[in-house]
């Protein structure tokens, strides 16, 4: 390939350009082009000083995801980055797009930053399980306060110019849209000054006061959760305090092998990249995305006015139909509410607010509405009879090509489709609550939706900036027939001899930002009731069914919004451990002829992985799922698996098949109904294969 790096001479200023489209990873290729550039600039008499910047839409926007998992090939972005450092040439990074990661780095390996007005900066290394390994754990609290250089590397967020222009990160934003104009001018007006070279390296840490470090190392580590990266950056930031910059540059490379050594490191790389391949599913080959620019929702409660939200940030048009006046004028209300919200976090500027609230976003009582639609979505109540209706309303009124849409959680779309005369258009759209926050999508896929409207779905998921899953027909989908299966398995811990409250702290310590109880407080006890309702006519009776679940929702406790559920819930937020429950639960022991033990938290966390690896697998094996990773996806976007564990069936692969296998088969001795290993489960186990192989 050609060099992606190229030099000219703009009188006095050496301009280098890096054009490695689309975002100038920073490939071998890049690297070696860019250490032969400034290496042969700083050697030319002819230039005074030394201008970088990225050709294109961006800076240099990271690493290059193709060299991922590949031996790093010479010359490295540490010895780069001391090279650019090491000259003698005042040398100038001009910043527009996003400096990130690696590209981050390069700048901070400058002596002078411009950047335009829409620049943004970062070091997300933590969202892979790493930390900036090519000096900016050593080089960043040297230029912006350790507090902010610890809140940008152990969260990975992001700033804009302006804020890095006030911590000192750049030193000028430049005005005008023309980043290598930009940088020449800045680099003329140092050289009118007799400015000379400015290496990072050299500066002082900036100053910590007593106490400081310690305050920001306790603050990460609670919000860490098991992620062991965050602290590893703070060890390395440490070390930039404390160290000359020499022995620091060491300590952060053997911090950065610990973690490359790490299953955290491959199971968050493993996110990354599912995150990248889920939306490559077979329909897209074949389908054509219809216009969708115009959408309906039925129903504006919580999540009909949730998905409007989404829709509404996304640029859609949005009409929201409900059963009365009060009923729109309070769904409108919430909908406001949240843009609101929007507007105030900057997810939404004032005129984009004004032209939403001014009639891109309507409420009706009437679905006749509805007829120039591009597609619908209702959001009703949980139940057959109703959503049937509802389509069977919406089959009449709107226009041919119209996309019907269903957010059902459980519910069969075949049987809601054969409603209507066009069942190659109805679809399933399974939102997660709240609509507008969360980032799954699981697009259901019926026996007659037709190609063009699964790749509709999955492009309005683009819109919306949602991450699509193609999941088939059961109940429950992917994430919450999963859910409805490990849900079961604790709850047999319980029975068994735990707490739900030890269920809860055992799964929060296993990273989970919320264990089962808490969650199910937190959604309305009475969700999870309705569906077991619905279920109980076709419930085997050997299966070996809790009740204390049920018998608290006849109490009228459905968690926080009735202020009791498991926990006690007070007027402040607090929250207490119930001793009722527990009564509860023993009561129920006593009826079943069941001695409680005590039960691990090891073993509560066994339990949970078997049955919801064990399901996993049968939803891939049945062809529910499309891969493994599909599932992985759908349980860190939608059910808090942690991240940095990589998903259930990642996490399989890493503890062995074979152990997830033998939890199962010992819990088979207490109840040999519900643990029955899943076939591909046992054929894995037999070929000495993993889920990993199944991706493809």
């Amino acid at each position: 390939m050609s060099n992606p790096v190229s030099t000219t001479l703009e009188g006095r200023v050496a301009v280098i350009e890096i054009n490695n489209p689309p975002v100038n990873a920073a490939s071998h290729a890049v690297r070696e082009g860019l250490i032969n550039a400034v290496l042969d600039a700083d050697a030319n008499e002819d230039a005074d000083i030394i201008v970088v910047y990225g050709g294109g839409s961006t800076f240099i926007a990271g690493a290059d995801i193709k060299e991922f998992g590949k031996p790093p090939q010479a010359p490295h972005l540490p010895n780069l980055i001391d090279e650019m450092e090491g000259i003698s040439t005042p040398t100038v990074v001009a910043l527009h797009g996003t400096a990130l990661g690696g590209g981050l780095e390069v700048a901070l390996g400058s002596h002078y930053r411009i950047a335009l007005p829409t620049a943004k900066f970062g070091l997300p290394e933590v969202n892979l399980g790493l930390l900036p390994g090519a000096g900016g754990t050593q080089r960043l609290p040297r230029v912006v306060p350790i507090a902010k250089a610890a809140q940008m590397m152990t969260t990975g967020a992001m700033i804009g110019a302006q804020e890095a222009l006030e911590l000192g990160l750049v030193d000028e934003i430049a005005e005008g849209s023309d980043v290598r104009a930009a940088g020449i001018a800045y680099a003329n007006k140092l050289l009118s000054e007799g400015a000379g070279v400015r290496p990072t390296s050299a500066r002082a840490p900036s100053p910590v006061a007593e106490g400081e470090l310690d305050a920001i190392r306790a603050k990460v580590s609670k919000a860490a959760r098991g992620l062991i990266a965050p602290l590893k950056i703070m060890d390395a930031i440490e070390a930039a305090i404390t160290l000359p910059f020499a022995d620091g540059v060491m300590r952060e490379r053997a911090l950065f092998m610990e973690l490359m050594a790490d299953d955290q490191r491959s199971a968050m790389i493993h996110a990354f990249f599912s995150e990248r391949q889920v939306g490559k599913v077979p329909e897209l080959k074949s389908g054509t995305p219809r216009d969708i620019s115009v959408m309906g929702v039925v129903g504006g409660g919580t999540m009909g006015a949730g998905i409007a939200t989404s829709a509404l940030l996304a640029g859609l048009e949005v009409t929201l139909a409900e059963r009365d006046t009060d009923a729109a004028d309070k769904a409108f209300a919430t909908v406001v509410g949240h843009l609101d919200g929007a507007l105030k976090r900057g997810k939404l500027n004032q005129k984009k607010y004004d032209a939403i609230v001014g009639g891109k976003f309507r409420t009706t009582t009437d679905y006749a509405d509805f007829a120039d639609v591009d597609l619908v979505i209702e959001a009703v109540f949980e139940s057959m009879d109703v959503k049937k209706d509802v389509f069977g309303q919406l089959d009449k009124i709107c226009k041919p090509g119209a996309i019907l849409a269903s957010n059902t959680s459980y519910l069969d779309i075949d049987e809601i489709a054969a409603m209507t005369k066009r069942p190659e258009d109805v679809i399933g759209l399974h939102f997660f609550s709240p609509a507008h926050m969360m980032r799954l999508l699981e697009i259901v896929v019926g026996d007659k939706t037709s190609d063009d409207v699964v790749a509709s779905g999955f492009a309005l998921a683009k819109k919306m900036r949602k991450i699509a899953v193609r999941s088939g027909v059961c109940d429950g989908f992917i994430g919450n027939r999963i859910l409805n299966t490990y849900a079961k398995a604790l709850n047999g811990a319980v029975l068994a001899g735990a707490s739900p409250y030890d269920v809860d702290r055992a799964m929060e310590n296993f990273g989970l930002a919320m264990g089962l109880f808490r969650v199910a407080d937190l959604a309305g006890l009475d969700i999870g009731w309705a569906n077991r309702k619905r279920m109980a006519a076709t419930r085997d009776p050997r299966e070996q069914y809790s009740e204390f679940h049920d018998k608290l929702c006849e109490l009228g406790r459905f968690g926080r919004k009735t202020g009791r559920g498991f926990y006690i819930y007070g007027a402040d937020r607090s929250e207490t451990k119930d001793q009722e429950v527990l009564d509860m639960i023993a009561a129920e022991r006593d009826a079943k002829g069941i001695a409680p033990r005590e039960i691990s938290d090891q073993e509560i966390i066994d339990r949970y992985m078997a049955a919801m690896v064990n399901e996993s697998a049968k939803v891939v094996g049945e062809g529910v799922a499309l891969r493994p990773l599909d599932v992985d996806i759908t349980l860190m976007n939608g059910y808090g698996f942690p991240r940095w564990r990589g998903g259930p069936l990642h996490y399989a692969d890493t503890v062995g098949i074979e152990k997830i296998l033998n939890d199962i088969k010992t819990f088979q001795k207490e109840d040999d109904f519900f643990w029955q290993p899943a076939p591909l489960l046992e054929k894995l186990a037999a070929e000495g294969k993993t889920f990993s192989d199944l991706n493809g």
